[in-house]
C-alpha cells in the first residue's frame, strides 16, 4: 500500500510538470540560455587600465613592473567617474586619534576628507580613537557615514605605531571587509587640500615618501638590521613608502596588515625595533608583495620642503604643527584659502 501510493504522488509530480510545459512552452534548452545571458550581462565590464592612465604624460609614471604611479595629467577622471557610475563603490577610511592627536588633528582631517576624498561616492570613516569623550561632532554631507570605535592607549607612540597593523586587522576582519570595496588607511595629522578620487583606487595602493621618492634604494632608510623581519639588504629595494597612507581592497588590505603585525611580533620576541616601526615593516612587505598602484608625492605632500617642480597638484599634505595653538574653525578656513 505504501509503495502504490508513493507511485501515485509521483505520477501528480509528472503530470503537474506536463501541464506546466504546455501551459509556459518551458523547456531546460530556455532555461539554458536565460541562464546565459543573464550571466553575461551581470559580469562587470573590466575597467583596463590602458582605458584612464596615460603615463606619457610623465617621465616617472610607471614602475619596472608596470604598475601605475599616479601623478596629475597621468589619467582621465570623466572615464573612471563614468566606470564607477555604472559600478556602484563603498571606499573606506581608516584614521587613528590617541592622546593629543585627537584635539589638534582629529577634525581638520575629517572636515577635509568630507570635502574631497572621493567625492561622489559612498564613503564610511572609521575613526579608532583612545577616549570617546574628544570625539567633536562634525555634520557630513550626503553618502558619508562616520564610525567610531574604542582602542587602547598605548604608553609609547612606538607601541601606538606598531600596534596600528593589529588593530587594522582585526575590525577588517569583524566589519570593514563586508562594508567596502576599496579601504584607505591614514594618519591622522594631514589635511585633504584637492580632490582625492578614484584614480587612487587599487588592489593594493602604496605611497611614495615626499623626502625619499626620487632618491637610490641605497640612500633610503630601510631597516638594515640583518636580525629584524624588515630588513632589506643595501642594494634592495625599489621605492621608500611612506606608511602615512596605503590601501586597497580590504582582503589585501588585511593581509598586508597581517603581515606586518607578525613581522613587529616577531621582532618584539627578539628584542628588536626597526628604526622606523611600523613603516620599515610596511616597506618590506611592498618589497616582497609590489603594489598594484603607486601614488606620487601630490598625495602625500609636506610644505616643509618647499617649492618642487614636480608637484603640481597637492592633494594631501603633512599637517602644520602649529595646529596645536590655533582653533579649529579658523584652522581650516585658512588652510583651505
Amino acid at each position: 500500500m505504501r509503495y502504490k501510493r508513493k507511485t501515485i504522488l509521483l505520477l501528480l509530480l509528472l503530470l503537474c510538470l506536463w501541464a506546466l510545459q504546455r501551459e509556459y512552452q518551458f523547456s531546460t534548452q530556455k532555461l539554458q540560455r536565460v541562464y546565459q545571458c543573464w550571466s553575461v550581462n551581470s559580469q562587470p565590464e573590466e575597467l583596463k587600465l590602458a582605458d584612464w592612465f596615460f603615463p606619457e604624460a610623465s617621465m616617472n609614471a610607471t614602475t619596472n613592473w608596470s604598475a601605475p604611479i599616479v601623478w596629475l595629467g597621468t589619467y582621465k577622471e570623466e572615464v573612471l567617474e563614468n566606470y564607477y557610475a555604472n559600478h556602484k563603490i563603498t571606499v573606506g577610511l581608516t584614521v587613528f586619534a590617541v592622546g593629543k592627536y585627537i584635539e589638534y588633528y582629529l577634525y581638520n582631517f575629517i572636515v577635509s576628507a568630507d570635502s574631497y576624498f572621493m567625492v561622489g561616492q559612498k564613503v564610511i570613516i572609521y575613526v579608532l580613537i583612545d577616549d570617546f569623550s574628544k570625539m567633536p561632532w562634525i555634520e557630513l554631507s550626503p553618502l558619508r557615514t562616520i564610525k567610531v570605535f574604542k582602542i587602547k592607549r598605548e604608553k609609547r607612540w612606538q607601541d601606538i605605531s606598531m600596534m596600528r597593523m593589529k588593530t587594522i586587522s582585526e575590525h577588517v576582519v569583524d566589519h570593514i571587509q563586508y562594508e567596502v570595496d576599496f579601504l584607505f588607511c591614514m594618519d591622522v595629522d594631514q589635511v585633504f587640500f584637492q580632490e582625492y578620487g578614484l584614480e587612487t583606487l587599487g588592489e593594493t595602493v602604496a605611497q611614495l615618501h615626499s623626502y625619499w621618492y626620487k632618491a637610490n634604494p641605497i640612500d633610503v632608510p630601510y631597516e638594515r638590521n640583518q636580525l629584524s623581519e624588515a630588513y632589506i639588504p643595501i642594494g634592495k629595494g625599489d621605492f621608500y613608502y611612506h606608511a602615512a597612507v596605503f590601501g586597497g581592497t580590504p582582503i589585501q588590505v588585511l593581509n598586508l596588515a597581517r603581515e606586518c603585525f607578525k613581522g613587529i611580533m616577531n621582532d618584539k620576541k627578539n628584542n628588536i625595533e626597526a628604526v622606523w616601526h611600523d613603516e620599515s615593516h610596511l616597506n618590506k612587505y611592498f618589497f616582497l608583495h609590489k603594489p598594484a598602484k603607486l601614488l606620487s608625492p601630490e598625495y602625500c605632500w609636506d610644505h616643509h620642503r618647499g617649492y618642487n617642480s614636480d608637484i603640481k597638484a597637492i592633494k594631501l599634505y603633512w599637517a602644520f604643527k602649529y595646529y596645536k595653538v590655533l582653533r579649529r574653525t579658523d584652522n581650516i578656513l585658512a588652510l583651505l584659502q
